[in-house]
């Protein structure tokens, strides 16, 4: 796992660590760690906490002199606020190789989601001091309930990327969350392997 962003990411995960506000690596780079490689160029980590301990690791990282946005939700959002956090930025101004902070728990729409589960037992990231990443069931089950076709098309490659997976784990964890169609995305990927 490399990139531009992954020391800035450990170093976030350490923070955030420090202020009682626990991680994962989602997304591709999580999906990398589970042998699927995708391009990217950000990395997010996923948590499930209240709103004020967000602010209290925005603060946090502006202490550290970090630049951070942090994006709150309504009760629209399925998702609990976003914090973006960079150190450098291109000719535009735009953040370059920016590490996104996804909060799963929106207390203004409150619901039974996978990141909790995940973030509580990831995995540490060998030779990092803080990221740490989803089990394989868990990082399917957030895939999953996101929805989205890229995140369908994540799952086939993950699984076929994972031939020895325990299938009847993803499944249990899929469904403990009420989550559909875990069943033909793993026929799809025996299909293609």
């Amino acid at each position: 796992m490399a990139g531009p962003s992954v020391p800035l990411a450990d170093r976030i995960a350490e923070i955030a660590n420090s202020v009682g506000v626990p991680t994962s690596l989602i997304g591709a780079y999580a999906l990398a760690v589970h042998r699927y490689v995708r391009g990217t160029e950000d990395i997010d980590l996923a948590t499930s906490v209240q709103l004020d301990q967000l602010y209290e690791l925005k603060r946090a990282l502006e202490r550290e002199g970090l630049n951070a946005t942090l994006r709150l939700p309504d009760e629209e959002d399925e998702l609990g606020g976003v914090i973006t956090i960079w150190t450098d930025v291109d000719e535009d101004g735009d953040p370059l190789y920016p590490v996104e902070i996804i909060n799963f728990y929106n207390p203004l729409r409150p619901r039974r989601n996978p990141a909790s589960d995940a973030v509580h037992h990831a995995i540490p990231v060998e030779g990092s001091h803080a990221l740490r990443y989803p089990r394989l069931a868990d990082l399917i089950a957030l895939k999953l309930d996101a929805g989205g076709l890229q995140d369908q098309a994540d799952i086939v490659a993950v699984l076929i990327a994972n031939p020895d997976a325990d299938l009847a784990v993803i499944r249990s964890t899929c469904k403990s969350y009420g989550l559909e169609g875990i069943d033909q995305l793993i026929a799809a990927a025996q299909s293609q392997a």
